[in-house]
């Protein structure tokens, strides 16, 4: 009897997926935040803590570099995006865009440490399971014994 796949083994989709529901998950907290808030606070740094781990969980094997890279260009490009439209969100008001970034930085540096040591943590566990091979593939059907899809490249119409 096979075991059921692991939370380390499910990521199956492709970096720009991944990275394009980081970008939105990203947003998505730093807007409510600031809906509940002044400014960004604990709910962004908690959800970012949350959501940069989680990306390297559904990233395809072949894209861990992209992943990898990913958390803490998702926070510097959100807080360039604040700081061009109203730095006293995660500044002084009278910061420059460059300042106001930096220091936004500076103030949630923890849940940037932390969020991008979780996502660097988990793909490091995936990519050492993977050469060990305790990696199981996802199976492609809902029902154990059922044949993989297949693809038609002929371009002919089967009848």
């Amino acid at each position: 009897m096979t075991a059921a796949p692991t939370i380390w083994d499910e990521g199956t989709e492709p970096a720009r997926r991944v990275v394009l529901l980081g970008v939105a998950l990203t947003l998505t907290v730093a807007a409510l935040d600031l809906v509940v808030g002044r400014g960004l606070g604990v709910i962004f740094d908690i959800g970012f803590v949350l959501i940069a781990p989680a990306l390297a969980l559904r990233v395809h094997p072949r894209d861990f570099f992209p992943i990898s890279v990913t958390p803490p260009l998702l926070m510097l490009a959100l807080f360039v995006l604040i700081a061009a439209d109203d730095p006293s969100v995660i500044a002084r008001a009278d910061d420059g865009i460059v300042q106001a970034t930096f220091s936004g930085l500076a103030l949630h540096s923890w849940a940037l440490f932390l969020g991008y040591a979780g996502c660097l943590a988990f793909l490091q566990i995936r990519r050492k399971r993977i050469a060990a091979g305790l990696a199981r593939p996802r199976q492609s059907s809902k029902r154990s014994g059922s044949p993989a899809p297949r693809r038609t490249t002929s371009g002919v119409p089967s009848e």
